[in-house]
């Protein structure tokens, strides 16, 4: 596809990232056949194609309105369309630089600017929600449903190991996660004690950065990064083998850290470094196997593929394989490339159509009757477990149920 990014933009490295990936572009349309949004709407501009054609005319300083904005806002950045392009676009790359554009240049109205800017101030400081939830948790049963199922239950973070390993790793604590869900880190640290590695958090290191860069504070998601990569760079200095991360959704958006940082020299060179010491979960027990100390209580289960696992590095079907390995009896999944619609913030800003792709996806991972659902991803275990019929756990955490010698409570 011929293109001429407009300046100033041409002159950076961010326009010179999207002119790469616009100039991939064949506009055959085949990236529409996995589009979860164009398989809603039969919406051409809800689709892929129609994207890149919104983006390029933004990117060539044609006006942009709240109609470009609005079909960019309903993308899930789920990147199934580049599993099935023929020309390799790296369409995630393009979308990055094209909202940023079209947020400069397209005003939102005042009432999704406050309720962009309220998300990012809740969730990217960990102790905020932390304090919210914990306020809010004994009156669960008063509240409305709506606001009911966005609460998870407390749930036991079980036995810290203190055990020492030569072989040692990061953990990234996360945002929501941390306040949410902070087991899913202590079953991580307790398999990986197992298997010999010794895992901690960094200290200081809460949000990726994704949420603010989703949500028109790019610069905000910059310098989240920065802190971050210097306060992981110390780690790797200091003889950490890896970072890891437990929530499918951060892990792809570090490993974008240095296209985010692509206009900064110094810290561009700092994030290619991180990016490749990103590790999920399932890549570390795949290369150090652990080991059933029993057998699985409840065998039968559905693994969801989160689409930043399934579409990313990380194998997507890796944590199926090592469930197996142990015991359990993942069931068949069909359609497993259609997002569940959770997608970060994206159920709180379209909750329509994530609930329309959540009920297709839960209506997937239940037909094979199983006895819980399994995923890699806060913001997946959070959407799907909303409506679930069955409970929706971290798969880490049956791993967790079989090979540690301290469980969770």
């Amino acid at each position: 596809m011929r293109t001429r990014i407009a300046s100033p933009l041409a002159e950076t490295a961010a326009g010179a990232i999207a002119s790469e990936v616009l100039r991939a572009c064949v506009h055959c349309g085949m990236c529409n056949a996995t589009c979860p949004t164009y398989h809603l709407t039969g919406d051409e501009l809800d689709g892929p194609r129609g994207r890149i054609y919104l983006m390029k005319q933004a990117l060539e300083g044609e006006p942009v309105g709240r109609l470009t904005q609005h079909h960019l806002d309903r993308c899930l950045s789920c990147r199934a369309c580049e599993t099935t392009c023929p020309s390799g676009v790296q369409y995630h790359r393009l979308l990055d630089v094209g909202r940023e554009v079209v947020a400069h240049q397209a005003r939102r109205p005042l009432r999704e600017r406050l309720w962009r800017a309220a998300i990012r101030w809740l969730c990217i400081k960990p102790r905020r929600l932390a304090a919210l939830t914990a306020v809010a948790r004994p009156f669960r049963a008063l509240l409305p449903a709506r606001l009911k199922a966005k609460l998870p239950a407390r749930i036991s973070i079980g036995a810290n190991p203190a055990a020492d390993h030569p072989r040692r790793m990061t953990l990234l604590r996360g945002c929501v996660q941390s306040a949410t869900a902070p087991h899913f880190n202590a079953a991580t640290r307790r398999v990986f004690d197992r298997v010999g590695i010794a895992l901690s958090e960094t200290p200081g290191v809460g949000c990726c950065g994704a949420l603010s860069v989703h949500l028109d504070a790019p610069e905000e998601g910059r310098a989240i990064a920065r802190h971050n990569i210097d306060s992981w760079t110390a780690e790797l200095d200091a003889g950490a083998q890896a970072i890891v991360v437990n929530a499918s959704g951060c892990a792809a958006f570090i490993r974008d850290y240095p296209d985010l940082l692509a206009d900064d020299p110094v810290y561009c060179v700092k994030a290619r470094r991180i990016a490749v010491h990103v590790r999920d979960p399932a890549e570390v027990l795949t290369a150090n196997p652990p080991q059933a100390m029993s057998a699985p209580a409840q065998p039968r289960v559905a693994v969801h593929q989160p689409c930043t696992l399934r579409n990313g590095p990380a194998p997507g079907d890796a944590p199926a394989q090592i469930l197996a390995s142990l015991g359990y009896e993942p069931q068949a999944v069909a359609d497993v490339h259609l997002c569940c619609g959770s997608a970060g913030a994206y159920s709180l800003l379209q909750p329509e159509m994530a609930g329309r792709l959540r009920e297709a996806k839960l209506a997937a991972l239940t037909e094979g009757a199983p006895q819980a659902i399994y995923t890699a991803n806060i913001g997946c275990w959070m959407h799907l477990g909303e409506k679930a019929p069955v409970p929706v756990r971290h798969w880490i955490e049956a791993v967790d149920d079989v090979v540690s010698l301290t469980p969770a409570a």
